[in-house]
This record gives C-alpha cells, structure tokens and sequence, in this order.
C-alpha cells in the first residue's frame, strides 16, 4: 500500500482548479492508480470496425495493463475479450492481429474457445471429473459500443453510459466520418507506433496547448516557412509545405481559433478555423460530396475543420485530415503512441495521398514536427525531478467557477490560447481517479 492509496484525500489533493503537482506525471503508484480507477472507469478507444472486416478476423491491444482481443463474430458484430486462458492465464493470442477461424486455441494446453468465448473443448476432460473445474470461457468486456465504426470498451460496471461520457463531443466523428460522400471510413496502410519517454497526460495536454506551435516547431516547420517565403503567391505550394506551414502562426492565430471543451475531460480546438482550413481544394472530392449531401450540407461538412479533438483520455482525431493517434499507457513515463490513416471511402485517391503525407511528415516516428514536442516532453519529465517547484501552472485565462459553468451548459467556449482545454482534463482525472 502507497500513501495515495490508503489516503484519498492526498490523492486528490494533487488536483486544484488552477494548477496540479508534479506527482500526477512521475509517481508510479499515481500511475498504476490510473490504469485501475480512471482507464476502467473511462470510455476507452480500443480500435475500428473496419480493421476486422471478416468473421474470425482480429485485433490484439492493452487496455489499462489488461491484454484484450477484439474480434469480429459470425453474426458481423463486434466482441471484446480479455486474451486470458481459463485455465492457467496464458494469451490466447499472440499475434496483434489476424484470422481465427472459427476458434481461438491456447499455445500452451489447447483449451479452445469459440469466437464469442465461450469454451469450446478441453483435451482429456474426464480428468477434471469431481474437481472444481467451472466451464468459464475467454471472459468477456460487457461494456462496449460501437460508432460510426470506431469501438470503445469500458472496464468497470460503476461507470457512465456511453452517450453520458461523450456527449455532444461525438461530433467531432460523426464530422469526421461524414467527410466520406459514403458516411464510411476505413483503415488503410499500417499504424505509426512510437514510443514516448514521457508520462501519457504530456502528449494529451499538448494536443490542444497552442502556445507551443510557434516556438518548439521554429526549427522545422519554420524552416519549411523561409524556404517558401519570396515565392510568387500564384504558385502552387507543395501538399508538404502546405501543412508544415501553419504550424508557425503566430500567436493571435492560434488564439482566434478558440477551443471548446465538454465534461469529461473531452474537447477541441479549431472552432472558427485552424491550421487545416487553407488546403488546396480537391474538386472531384468536392463534386462527390456535393452529390452525396447537397451543396448546403456539404459545406458545412467541409467547412468544419477542427484541429485536435480530445476524447479523453485515449483517442485524438484530426478529422480534416481523416487521421487519428491513440495513447496507449505503458508506465509512468512510457507511452506508446499509435498513428492510424483513414480512407474516406467514396472519395479521391489524392485525398488519401494528403493524409498520409501528414501523417508521414507530422505524425510518424520520422516526422521533424512530431520530434520537437518529443524533445519537450521528455524535457519536462526531466524537469520536473528538480525541487524548488511543486505545481505545474494551468492558470492561463483561468475563471473561477469554471468546473460549475461547464456542468451547467455542457460546453464552454474559449480563446485558442487557454488552458482550459488541460483543466478541463484534470477535472475528469479527480472524478474518475476517487475510490469507490
């Protein structure tokens, strides 16, 4: 027993509405907490539909420390199960993903389930004749959902519902996915994983600091800026230059954006415009979806270009871009960061060649950009060892009563350059992080 676990009120004690203490990124315990209390209680992104297109087709992941298969059934829906023999605890499965077949057999003494889970054969099961032995099959996560394609599970059987965690915040995805003429996305190419020496709030909280841009990415997308500069503005720019570029604006920029958060630790950036709303336009993705929705609605489709939108704690999406990055928690100061690429079916190939351009030049483990907020994070996981300075400061533009105005409307507005996108997280962290 450590001492935030036997004294709550210490626990929460690290969380205040302006500033939070150095604890909640580099005490173990702190994180093992979270992987029990708030990645079990919270609605966690597990993958997309799209990635098990066929029955017995699957995914592999961790979710809270816990191995976990998603799997497709027989009947086309969507089961989660913990990837843990019944008999004496090894993973079923091995692989991060494939086809099962029919049955999931385990390496080590073939017990064998079916693709729901449940148990399908025992080798030699007379020996367990008069024993304990109870018929348990893969044990199954009740709490899931699935929508517009994207699958979330949540661990415990105390926590919200589904449509009470997120709220109005779902329209960041139902935008994202309505930028397909079809209304469907898939998964396309493989996944950009790199490894971050950092705590994960580090990389949650940056998602929407727009402070930053202009200064830690001054030696790589302002370079990519001064290359450019001089040219005849009637030139067309380079897809890579296009979205290096912006990355560079300047503070009012970033601050005439504004940002919107919602309960829960939910939220997004890019409410007026952002740094994806000057990309050349594609007229034959325009055509089809002006045929698909009507002018009117395809424009306010095409015309929502949030930035990073938060679905707290563990799923990022650009939906202008059709990309997202998923955080996956390894210890207190590793987090494994996932890049995914989506294909807006029905639409050109060239906008499939822009997302993953960005995610190659912005999101990947080769990417400059993404580098410089790699240096930063695993600077302040450093820093913070230093003594002197307890709390990190989240009082930019602070309002006391924030927390209250926020449950009372459901949505709180802001200027781009707040932190009240962190608060807005840090909030959740103390509700989902007290004991039961």
């Amino acid at each position: 027993m450590g001492k935030y676990r036997e004294d709550p009120a210490a626990l929460e004690g690290l969380v205040e509405a302006d500033r939070v203490h150095r604890d909640v990124y580099t005490d173990p315990e702190v994180f093992q907490l979270e992987m029990e209390r708030l990645w079990s209680r919270a609605w966690i992104y597990v993958g997309h539909a799209s990635q098990v297109p066929k029955p017995g087709d699957y995914i592999t992941l961790d979710i809270a420390a816990k191995p976990v298969i998603m799997v497709r059934q027989t009947d086309g829906g969507i089961r989660l199960l913990m990837n843990r023999c019944a008999h004496k605890g090894t993973k079923v499965v091995g692989d991060a993903a494939g086809n099962a077949g029919k049955t999931f057999r385990c390496p080590y003494h073939a017990w064998t389930y079916r693709l729901d889970g449940s148990l399908a054969m025992i080798p030699l099961k007379e020996g367990y004749a008069g024993t304990r032995l109870e018929a348990t099959g893969l044990a199954p996560i009740k709490n899931t959902e699935v929508y517009r394609g994207f699958v979330f599970a949540q661990f415990s059987d105390r926590g919200m519902g589904f449509r009470e965690y997120f709220g109005d915040s779902l329209s960041s995805i139902d935008f994202l996915a309505d930028r397909s003429p079809e209304g469907e996305l898939e998964i396309t190419g493989g996944c950009l994983r790199y490894l971050h020496n950092c705590n994960w709030k580090m990389f949650v909280e940056n998602l929407n600091d727009t402070m930053h841009p202009m200064i830690a990415h001054a030696s790589s997308a302002g370079t990519a800026k001064r290359l450019w500069d001089g040219k005849p503005a009637d030139l067309p720019k380079p897809m890579a230059v296009e979205q290096f570029v912006p990355f560079v604006s300047g503070y009012q920029f970033f601050d005439e954006m504004g940002v919107r958060v919602y309960p829960h630790g939910h939220g997004f950036s890019g409410v007026h415009f952002s740094i994806h709303s000057s990309y050349s336009p594609i007229k034959d993705y325009e055509s089809a979806m002006n045929s698909a929705y009507g002018p009117e609605r395809a424009k306010q489709i095409l015309g929502t270009v949030r930035h990073n939108t938060v679905y707290y704690p563990s799923l990022t999406i650009k939906g202008a871009i059709q990309s997202i990055r998923v955080v996956r928690p390894l210890a207190v100061d590793r987090t494994l960061i996932e890049s995914w690429t989506f294909r807006l079916k029905g639409a050109p190939d060239s906008l499939l060649q822009r997302t993953v351009m960005y995610n190659r030049v912005i999101n990947s483990p080769m990417s400059v950009v993404g580098h410089d907020d790699l240096h930063c994070y695993r600077s302040i996981q450093e820093g913070l060892a230093a003594h002197g300075n307890e709390w990190v400061n989240l009082q930019r533009n602070f309002q006391p009563g924030e927390g209250e105005q926020l449950s009372k409307a459901g949505e709180l507005t802001a200027n781009g350059t707040s932190d009240i996108s962190m608060r807005n997280q840090f909030r959740a962290w103390g509700e989902f992080m007290r004991p039961e």
